[in-house]
């Protein structure tokens, strides 16, 4: 990835691998200099993400085995956009994310609250020719967890976005605004610039909500820039 073509995310943007706050990252940030491997043609012809991966249904996680999920119901909507504001078509987009009580549909997490039998817990979805998609989801309960006392984390939807390739992908986290638990949270905090932060926090669009059914949040992702989106990896250098 070079200078020229893209630019540089300014500093700040994105979290460092070890955050001593965050305690797992001591126990997972490389503790070597990283090498760049050279890209070859396997990983940058397949496996090809094609539009017939997401089917029909798999942007509701809110009806589930033929029910309906239990919860406030948000529709989750925005664009993916690159450095120069161009909308990006066709990317995969995929989202997890806790239930209404806080707990995830996962067998490791079996703390004392609630799994909700109709919601799926996990969606996906392709952009559109104008960079825009959409979701129907629960907002997510917090829940805790153990890396410091009585730590819970805020209310938060995982993204995943895949482009054409293997090896084009991109995790970060949308986070609800006005939330309470963000003075505490390090994986929130870990970013070291406020006004990055803040890019990960949505907004609520009155024009996205739909009457008698859902509220609706916007969230933006941008891959490079003065405005980039905060991933939970860093961005190449050179």
């Amino acid at each position: 990835m070079t200078v020229g073509q893209y630019g540089l995310d300014p500093v700040g943007t994105h979290p460092p691998y070890d955050v001593p706050e965050y305690g797992s990252t001591a126990l997972r940030h490389p503790g070597r200099d990283l090498k760049l491997l050279p890209q070859r043609l396997t990983e940058l012809s397949g496996p090809v993400l094609g539009e017939d991966r997401p089917a029909p249904g798999d942007d509701d996680l809110t009806s589930w085995d033929g029910g309906e999920a239990v919860g406030q119901r948000v529709v989750v909507h925005g664009r993916v956009l690159d450095t120069t504001g161009k909308p990006l078509p066709n990317a995969l987009v995929e989202v997890w994310q806790a239930n209404a009580a806080g707990r995830y549909r996962h067998p490791i997490d079996q703390w004392p609250a609630p799994l909700d039998p109709h919601f799926a817990g996990a969606g996906r979805t392709l952009t559109d020719a104008d960079g825009n998609y959409r979701f129907t989801t629960i907002r997510p309960g917090a829940y805790p967890w153990k890396n410091h006392p009585n730590a819970w984390r805020p209310a938060h939807i995982h993204f995943s976005l895949f482009g054409r390739a293997f090896t084009q992908r991109l995790v970060t986290q949308m986070y609800f605004p006005d939330d309470p638990l963000f003075f505490q949270d390090p994986i929130f905090n870990s970013v070291p610039d406020e006004k990055a932060r803040q890019r990960l926090v949505s907004e609520y669009d009155h024009d996205a909500t739909v009457p008698f059914w859902a509220l609706g949040v916007k969230f933006d992702i941008v891959l490079r820039g003065q405005e980039a989106t905060p991933f939970e990896t860093e961005p190449d250098d050179d």
